[in-house]
């Protein structure tokens, strides 16, 4: 198989290591068993709507084995197919495919044992493995073998750098003089990494240079060019991980804008990421995903899900900054409970919302350009004029 060097964790190593030998190709399959779909086949879900680094064949999920992947996530197909195991994936295929990416992303971020026992038929066939969990495989002495045996990597993508590589909070991001727009919301798994994605597409259709930052491993995997997988950091590093992605982006693109990822929920009793995400990037503004049909936290059932009222109200106390408007989750929603739940927000909240996956994405830039009209390229050029 041709390679070249591409850095990545060696299935040796325990930290970041020096550049070591990966496939040219980038031909994958989504390993998701049970999860295509729903909360805890986020990453999977991602891949499968949008993906800058790797040729995504299929998805293994036997719960909805025999449909397009498209289909499942968004009533739309897209020709990628879900299939009931990785025999049939690579049969599928006509060829061992260079990767088989982990598409699980449970909240305690490990494995299970039929999970691992897939992982490692991917190994024995010569295939690549990407994990974004917080088990690391490089650690595991059975993958570690497994991959030596049969001359792959193992790329664990939620590992951190070495803490003397890591960055404090320093200041720089005050050097930063473009708006920085971050995407939060009311739960973990509600779409925010999504409206971001589309978010950054849909301006950059318009003519004005939007720049993404993530911060989870899925957007990393997706092939995202700056971002850190936060939730694997010491909380010391957070708010300085978070500035120097955003900085990096700003001095090596000269955007006009940067959308930064949110991660869980500033209400949530079990995640602290938004807090790091709103001091690391000082955003100007700042974009709540909601899910009016969930009642409950997804991964959390104890706990009632907030208002986006009151989300809104705890972003603006915590942070010197606005929310600009409101992005819906449209699950378990009709669509006239859509329609209504849109009206409803609108009415609430004083602010623009809509749902970026079935309503026009015009109405989406337009909550940015109402906030921020020194954005838009016509004002631009009718002002020079």
């Amino acid at each position: 198989m041709p390679v070249s060097s591409i850095p990545s964790f060696s299935a040796s190593a325990n930290d970041w290591a020096a550049p070591i030998e990966l496939p040219v190709g980038t031909s994958a399959i989504v390993y998701c068993e049970g999860q295509f779909g729903e909360q805890d086949g986020k990453t999977a879900n991602g891949l499968v709507r949008h993906s800058e680094k790797y040729s995504i064949l299929s998805v293994i999920d036997t719960t909805h084995a025999g449909a397009d992947a498209g289909m499942v996530l968004d009533g739309a197909g897209n020709g990628i197919p879900i299939l009931n195991g990785l025999a049939s994936a690579i049969a599928h295929a006509g060829f061992v495919p260079d990767y088989l990416i982990c598409g699980v992303a449970p909240a305690d971020g490990l494995l299970s044992a039929d999970q691992r026992t897939v992982l490692l038929d991917g190994i024995a066939r010569g295939m690549h493995i990407i994990n974004g969990l917080h088990e690391f495989l490089t650690d595991d002495a059975e993958f570690v073998a497994a991959s030596l045996l049969a001359g792959v990597t193992i790329t664990d993508v939620r590992r951190p750098k070495d803490k003397k590589d890591l960055h404090l909070f320093s200041g720089r991001i005050f050097d930063v003089t473009c708006p920085r727009i971050t995407i939060l919301g009311t739960d973990g798994a509600i779409g925010k990494r999504t409206t971001s994605t589309l978010l950054v597409r849909a301006l950059n259709e318009r003519g004005i240079h939007a720049v993404m930052v993530g911060t989870g491993q899925t957007t990393i995997i997706q092939g995202g060019k700056y971002g850190v997988a936060l939730d694997a950091l010491v909380p010391q590093f957070c708010s300085g991980e978070v500035e120097n992605q955003v900085v990096a982006a700003f001095e090596a693109e000269d955007p006009d804008v940067i959308i930064v990822e949110g991660q869980g929920a500033l209400s949530h009793p079990a995640y602290i990421t938004s807090a790091h995400i709103l001091r690391g990037s000082q955003p100007a503004g700042v974009i709540v995903q909601h899910a009016p049909g969930r009642k409950v936290l997804g991964d959390f059932p104890m706990v009632a899900m907030p208002t986006v009222v009151s989300e809104i109200a705890l972003i603006e106390a915590f942070a010197d900054t606005r929310v600009i408007g409101v992005t819906v989750n449209h699950e378990n929603l009709s669509t006239e409970q859509l329609a209504a739940a849109i009206d409803e927000i609108e009415l609430e909240t004083g602010l623009p919302a809509t749902d970026p996956l079935t309503r026009p994405l015009d109405e989406l830039v337009e909550m940015v350009l109402q906030a921020f009209p020194t954005l838009n390229p016509k004002q631009t050029t009718h002002s020079a004029a």
